[in-house]
């Protein structure tokens, strides 16, 4: 997947699982895994941040351990030697559930988020530019393996994640009221099912032959509507990944300034099309349509969508291939600061 280092995105890698960092660690890099952690006779799992291929230089060793009440190791290997462990005795991960775990590059340390909640600091031992490889292994289902890089480095326990918000009605012959925002709380858990698609360790591009997974998930509601923070930026990402409905017709993804629309993404399956737009003042400009390729989403499968905001256009790529390029009518991008998502798909992921 094409974005800010041209850093490959790696949807539903087999595990074990080893791949490039393209240009080394940074700092203000994110790197999100998420998957699901599988009922196994294997007490333990591993995601590590290292230099090359091989196992002998480790900067950050995050290793989870069900066992003893549950606890996470992290540690650091030079040379083939391991340094003293740093025992966490606290077990985020739950065997038969999914997670989402969140590795932040600061300047002096490693800010780890596990399930959008802060869960440990690991101080640098080794310079972290030197990492240019991650590795997992263990009993894990992944989704995807990701990577964002912000221009301003954010502080993880005050980091503001997605919250869902429900939509008033619309009322008739006067200006609509702005959307409700609900203050978060535990979501009910339902069966999600996502098609898992495995590839040889390293590619990016699924084989779709495979059935589908059922596990639970904590659901997005949809219509899904969050803000923005700090609204549009060259090299701001937006992410977005779901499964569409066996029946589904349409979808669409937002990007809202105030009333407007400023980038309408909407896959219409009747049509075996994908339509962009831009709605300004309750008028549509003109559609466009254009594909480079097949229609890239399918009923009742997956699809993870990159949208990265560049000075003069959006990017727009659909499972690791580039769909468009967007030119941008609504020319102030800070004020783009709404996403709303809407139509025939479950939600699983938004990184806004």
């Amino acid at each position: 997947m094409a974005f800010p280092g041209s850093q490959t995105c790696y949807l539903n890698p087999a595990v074990p699982f080893t791949g490039t960092i393209h240009g080394g660690l940074q700092e203000g890099l994110q790197i999100t895994v998420q998957g699901s952690v599988l009922f196994s006779s294997a007490n333990r799992f591993v995601v590590n941040l290292k230099t090359g291929f091989s196992e002998n230089d480790i900067a950050l060793h995050f290793n989870p351990r069900f066992e003893d009440g549950g606890y996470v190791v992290c540690n650091t290997k030079q040379r083939g030697c391991w340094g003293p462990e740093e025992r966490k005795k606290q077990m985020p991960f739950q065997q038969g559930m999914p997670f989402e775990l969140c590795f932040l590059v600061q300047r002096s340390a490693f800010q780890v988020m596990v399930n959008k909640s802060f869960f440990v600091q690991y101080e640098h031992r080794v310079p972290f530019h030197l990492v240019d490889n991650i590795s997992v292994s263990g009993p894990l289902q992944l989704s995807y393996i990701n990577f964002q890089k912000s221009p301003v480095q954010p502080a993880f326990p005050t980091v503001h994640f997605s919250q869902p918000v429900h939509f008033p009605p619309k009322p008739r012959g006067r200006k609509p009221k702005p959307p409700v925002i609900w203050p978060a709380s535990p979501a009910p858990v339902t069966q999600t099912v996502i098609h898992t698609m495995h590839s040889a360790p390293g590619q990016m591009f699924p084989n779709p032959g495979i059935p589908p997974m059922a596990y639970s998930s904590p659901p997005y509601p949809v219509p899904f509507f969050t803000a923005i923070t700090g609204g549009l930026y060259p090299s701001k990402s937006i992410i977005v990944s779901g499964t569409v409905l066996p029946s589904a017709r349409q979808f669409h993804i937002n990007l809202r300034s105030g009333s407007d629309i400023a980038f309408h993404l909407n896959p219409r399956f009747d049509e075996n099309t994908v339509v962009r737009n831009t709605q300004i003042s309750s008028s549509w400009g003109i559609e466009e349509r254009r594909l480079p390729g097949k229609m890239p989403f399918t009923r009742g499968q997956n699809f993870l969508v990159w949208i990265t905001c560049e000075s003069h256009c959006l990017k727009v790529v659909v499972n690791g291939h580039h769909l468009c390029d967007y030119n941008h009518r609504v020319k102030n991008l800070p004020a783009i600061n709404n996403l709303e998502v809407a139509g025939d798909i479950q939600l699983t992921h938004v990184q806004a």
